[in-house]
């Protein structure tokens, strides 16, 4: 199987807060995938 992303066991804090724990996610080629979210929510800043 062939992957344009494969991500394992992401976690994500801020501050004190943890936001993204054991995340793990396959996008195949040829996939759409989105994050969805209200507005705000700082779904573009994985920095």
């Amino acid at each position: 199987m062939e992957y344009v992303l494969e991500a394992k066991k992401l976690e994500k804090n801020y501050g004190n807060k943890k936001i993204l724990k054991n995340l793990s996610m396959h996008i195949k080629k040829g996939e759409i995938y989105g994050l969805i979210g209200k507005n705000g929510a700082r779904k573009n800043n994985f920095n």
